[in-house]
């Protein structure tokens, strides 16, 4: 249906920044939700980020560090990390669906890219 492929990702040390890349394909909707999440070597999958229109939401983890955004003419989404920490090492994917909540809610449905890696040393 859609095809994501993430971009932007690389190792870097504490403190730095990074912006990652999602570029959409396929059959896309402007008032689908979309977002980030990550997973960490020996963790689950979990949520990072979405947005969905005007509307924004952040793991408590994140929130103040990353910011999230989309230009929906270019089918794209991005997400601004700084302040980055060694426990924000993990594969970074992203993700399309219905809205925000399922995203937060689910991580079964939806179309998935595969991933761009984030290393943060310390």
């Amino acid at each position: 249906q859609v095809q994501l492929v993430e971009s932007g990702g690389g190792l870097v040390q504490a403190g730095a920044s990074l912006r990652l890349s999602c570029a959409a394909s396929g059959r896309t909707y402007d008032n689908y939700a979309m977002g980030w999440f990550r997973q960490a070597p020996g963790k689950e999958r979990e949520f990072v980020a979405a947005v969905s229109g005007g509307a924004t939401a952040y793991a408590d983890s994140v929130k103040g560090r990353f910011t999230i955004s989309r230009d929906n003419a270019k089918n794209m989404v991005f997400l601004q990390m700084n302040s980055l920490k060694a426990e924000d090492t993990a594969v970074y994917y992203c993700r399309t669906d219905i809205s925000i909540l399922t995203m937060r809610t689910n991580n079964r449905g939806g179309s998935w890219g595969q991933g761009t890696q984030v290393t943060v040393s310390s």
